[in-house]
Formats: structure tokens, sequence, C-alpha cells
């Protein structure tokens, strides 16, 4: 009985089953290569939307930001114009109040009229200016403060104590917290 090696070996010789190994690890590298390529592809195509996205949030971002600051700015000057507008309308009052003056005191010889008439009027302007938030700044007597007086003489002295105002020599005026004109004081310093 002969034996028959059979050999389901393909390949005749080794190089080619070598050949045939190199030949599957290619393959399978160019179907992962290609793989990896879909992939990438997918990868940026993602990116890509994102970014898009992102892009038109901050263009419509930019956009909305721009129409607030025109608005703000709009509404700044509506303010200012409406407050000027009051004021004036709240002035106006005191003009027809000086013309009125005027022509009552034309003909008039007793100082007495003129004083009251002066003292009405400015009287009425005060009244007219607080309203709309005018305010003097205090200076007698008080401790001098170089956020509201303007010390623009310094008196020795041992009757008042150091830096207290002495005296005013120019009225200031805030609104609110704000100082519109500080006061011009002297203040007083010690005696040496």
């Amino acid at each position: 009985m002969s034996h028959k090696h059979h050999n389901n070996n393909p390949f005749k010789n080794p190089d080619d089953l070598e050949k045939a190994a190199q030949s599957d690890a290619s393959s399978n590298d160019n179907t992962e290569e290609a793989e990896n390529q879909t992939q990438e592809a997918t990868a940026d195509s993602e990116l890509q939307k994102k970014y898009d996205a992102l892009n038109q949030q901050y263009v419509r971002l930019a956009a909305d930001f721009d129409n607030y600051r025109k608005r703000q700015e709009h509404e700044r000057e509506e303010l200012l114009k409406f407050g000027t507008e009051n004021a004036l309308k709240k002035m106006i009052e005191v003009l027809d109040n000086f013309e009125r003056g005027q022509k009552a005191l034309e003909n008039v010889e007793d100082c007495e009229k003129v004083k009251e008439s002066f003292n009405l009027v400015h009287k009425q302007v005060v009244d007219a200016l607080t309203k709309l938030g005018l305010e003097p700044i205090e200076t007698e007597g008080k401790e001098f403060d170089p956020n509201f007086h303007d010390a623009v003489m310094q008196t020795p002295t041992s009757e008042k104590p150091e830096h207290t105002i002495i005296n005013e020599l120019q009225k200031g005026y805030k609104m609110g917290d704000k100082v519109l004109r500080p006061a011009l004081v002297n203040v007083a310093t010690s005696e040496n």
C-alpha cells in the first residue's frame, strides 16, 4: 500500500506562501487605510458642521450686540434730550417771571419793590433747580472734604479746629452724589 501524501497547501513552494501573506497584509492595510480615510472624512465633516453652527451663532450674537449698542445709544440720547427738555420747561417759567418783573419795574422807583421782585424770582430759580436735583454743598462749620470742597485759602486760627471750614467763598453744587462744582472755601489751620 502506497501512501500518497496529500498536501492541501495550494502553494507549491514556500516563497509563494510568503508572497500570499504579504498580499493579504497589504490588502488588510489598504482596507484599514480606506476605513480610516472614511472615518477622518466623517470627523472632518462633523467638525465643519460644528464650526459652521458656531460661526453662525457668533455672527448672530455680534449682530445682536451691535443692535443692542445702537439701541442703548439711542435711548441715552433720548434720555438726555428728555432731561434737557424738562429742565428747559421749568426754566421757561422762571424766564417768564424775569420778563414780567422787567416790565413791572420800568416805572418803579421804590427800591424795596425791586428787592422784593428780585428775591421772588431768585427763589423761583432755586426751587426749579432743586426740583431738577440740584443741591448746595454744605460748608460752614463742616470739616474740609476734598471730594466736595476746594480750599483756596487757609487761615491760621485757634478759634476753630484745624481742617474746619471758616467760610465759603463760592457756593458749590451737587446732584445726588455727583459734584457739579466744588465749593471754594477758606479752611482753618493751626497757629504756629
